[in-house]
């Protein structure tokens, strides 16, 4: 009963002193439940079946990230509790000269343990609990389902899940805890805060050398994922700049370590001003014995701020996207005129054979769908293709120079041709631009950034075409904005614009068809939708090579995945920054504790609180800075890189995104800073 109230005055002692601790292993409890109820919470929303299989897919996808969220919230957990037990090294001391076992002492942390993961469970469910209900409302709005049936849920899934997970951490760190008080010495733990850490200063010339290899490393990643990014062709070689980025870091860190506080004591006047010099000494100090720790948290939160800026840009790109790409709608297309040599060179049937020289309404009609009762607004056009024009061949005197840039690219696939008054007439339609074309002119219209810049150089170099003999002059010197094929994403790499007169003798590649359903209301329009999708069977029986897009089922695909990548993403994002936020936090904890007579000499020889105050916070703004810093220079080229794989959905929203990241680092990096200098503040003043 004694070691119970023992261990309970303990606990009250450090949540007033403690509260980085405490308020770490709460937010991690409360996120924990909070992604993890996410299924409680989408079961009452009334959402389209495709939707549903979406949310299922991206609650499997949350409770695999989950495993790996509990061993980064384990390792957290234990640091900190490695923090606790050096803040009270001269308490045990006291135990033991006292005549305490270690086995009692132990067994007191085992209870301080307990309780205190006790109280931080209940604490963060009870926080998770309140805002799993606000996370119902941003999951309803992501998925745009309706909440008319909306009710206080607690999830009885994610409370047992989260109990068993962190109930596993906290019997770690009990365990942990025993070991540590078994090895130590008391003698060590009574001169605990005596002790102090000599700088030991590197060979400035291997530092030198190691800093000049960490930046040829570092510089080499950086070209891969942004210059050198279409040379790696293959999934393994992602790992190259990774790896590269991640020695080069630590290294980094190393040579630093050695080099900061020699640089620094040649600026004579800025290094004897004030405190500088034990502020300098101070971080030279602590970078020396963290620079693994430094390296894995400057690569965390590299991570975060791209995750973080990715997922939201790429969630924010589909939405606004949906509006501009995907504005009617239905699209149905077919492949039409297939050679009858086609049937034995690639395998076609004679029944896809025969169904090339049907036209989409009498496949439509031959199932009793007649297009102009359920549709309005209805263009239909053709598109072709000859082997003669290959990409390759718009190319023109720029094709030896873009091959040597990008020597992987698909150059001898055909180009896709529309007559100008075929694409003008969709064109009116999706909302884009119409033009006119002499009878030698040609155009190009793209919205694939990347291969769009490409065209453009060949268009820049005035390169010609030749369809059935004829020459044809690009019209303008780039390629205009536009598309055919409706998405939430610009996929369209390129649609050669030709006269009319110019396909008369080529082969029909494709029949598109493009309307708006015949309805005033989104109900009625979705029962024009059910009703085409239940004669798909029918028409897979009749042959009918025919394939549909709509405005529904993309709307439906993007919202969401634009939800799932955004709560992955935020999930990982957060716990991420608050580990590597509170692993930094503790760290100073543990530094101010172990550096208290270092404050008090300054005061001795004269510093005033001013002063000393400046001091620690200079000190403890460089620590949790430096990675930080490190972490921005890499998420530079890192978004880049991302923004490169995301390019389709284009980077409109990058900026936003960016400013969204930057706030939440400001309010949970910051807010831990804040948190670390007043709590280090108490500290050296007791």
């Amino acid at each position: 009963m004694m070691l119970f109230k023992l261990a309970f005055k303990n606990i009250k002692k450090s949540i007033s002193d403690y509260t980085i601790y405490f308020f770490t292993l709460v937010l991690g409890v409360a996120i924990f439940y909070v992604f993890n109820a996410i299924d409680s919470q989408t079961a009452m929303m009334k959402v389209s079946e495709s939707t549903r299989d979406v949310i299922d897919l991206m609650i499997n996808m949350l409770s695999g990230v989950s495993v790996f969220v509990s061993f980064v919230l384990g390792f957290l957990i234990i640091y900190a509790s490695r923090f606790l037990m050096k803040r009270r090294n001269k308490e045990f001391g006291i135990y033991l000269t006292l005549g305490m076992s270690k086995s009692k002492i132990s067994k007191i942390l085992v209870v301080e343990t307990f309780l205190i993961g006790l109280l931080s469970l209940v604490v963060g469910l009870i926080l998770g609990g309140a805002l799993s209900q606000v996370m119902s409302v941003i999951v309803a709005n992501m998925f745009e389902a309706d909440l008319t049936e909306f009710t206080f849920i607690i999830s009885k899934s994610a409370i047992i899940k989260t109990i068993i997970y962190f109930g596993i951490m906290y019997l770690l760190v009990m365990i942990f805890n025993t070991i540590s008080v078994s090895r130590c010495k008391l003698i060590d733990l009574i001169n605990a805060n005596k002790r102090t850490e000599s700088v030991k200063l590197k060979n400035p010339y291997l530092c030198t050398i190691i800093f000049i290899i960490a930046v040829i490393m570092l510089s080499c990643a950086y070209y891969q994922v942004t210059i050198g990014v279409t040379e790696l062709r293959e999934t393994w070689q992602i790992f190259i700049p990774i790896i590269l980025g991640a020695v080069g870091t630590f290294l980094l860190f190393f040579s630093l370590s050695g080099l900061v506080l020699r640089i620094l004591k040649r600026f004579k006047k800025f290094y004897y001003k004030g405190l500088n010099s034990f502020t300098i000494k101070q971080f030279s100090s602590k970078i020396n014995t963290t620079v693994f720790s430094m390296t894995v948290i400057c690569l965390m939160l590299f991570v975060t701020i791209c995750v973080f800026s990715s997922c939201m840009s790429m969630k924010n790109a589909m939405t606004s996207n949906l509006r501009d790409l995907a504005p009617i709608d239905i699209e149905l297309y077919k492949t039409k005129e297939i050679p009858h040599e086609f049937v034995e060179l690639y395998g076609y049937s004679e029944e896809q054979y025969a169904d090339s020289y049907i036209s989409i309404e009498d496949n439509l009609k031959a199932v009793d769908f007649d297009i102009n009762k359920y549709f309005k607004d209805i263009v239909n056009i053709n598109t072709y293709t000859t082997e003669s024009l290959t990409f390759k061949d718009t190319l023109g005197t720029t094709y030896d120079s873009i091959l040597k840039k990008y020597p992987y690219m698909t150059y001898e696939a055909i180009e896709e041709i529309v007559a100008v008054s075929d694409y003008n007439k969709a064109a009116k339609l999706l909302g884009n631009d119409t033009y006119e074309l002499a009878d030698d002119e040609y155009m190009i219209v793209a919205d694939y950034e990347s291969v769009a810049e490409l065209r453009n150089e060949a268009l820049k170099s005035g390169a010609t075409i030749t369809l059935n003999g004829e020459t044809y002059y690009p019209k303008y010197d780039e390629c205009q904005d536009g598309f055919l094929e409706i998405s939430s994403s610009h996929i369209n790499d390129g649609i050669i614009i030709v006269p009319d007169e110019a396909v008369s003798n080529l082969s029909v590649e494709e029949e598109m068809l493009f309307a708006n359903y015949n309805a005033t209301t989104e109900d009625k329009k979705e029962e024009i939708e059910d009703l085409l999708i239940s004669k798909s069977e029918e028409l897979i029986n009749n042959n009918a090579n025919l394939f549909a897009t709509t405005r529904l089922s993309i709307y439906e695909s993007s919202v969401s995945l634009g939800a799932l990548v955004t709560f992955i993403g935020l999930y990982l994002g957060i716990i991420f920054l608050i580990s590597s936020a509170a692993i930094l936090a503790l760290k100073e904890l543990s530094e101010a504790t172990e550096n208290k007579e270092r404050f008090n000499m300054l005061r001795k020889i004269g510093a005033d609180e001013k002063l000393i105050n400046k001091a620690l916070f200079r000190q403890i703004a460089i620590f949790f800075l430096a990675p930080l810093l490190v972490a921005i220079i890499h998420s530079i080229f890192g978004i880049i890189f991302c923004n490169y794989l995301l390019e389709t959905f284009g980077n409109e929203s990058l900026l936003f995104a960016i400013i969204l990241t930057a706030l939440l680092l400001i309010i949970i990096y910051g807010g831990y800073l804040l948190i670390t200098y007043f709590c280090s503040k108490r500290i050296i003043r007791d």
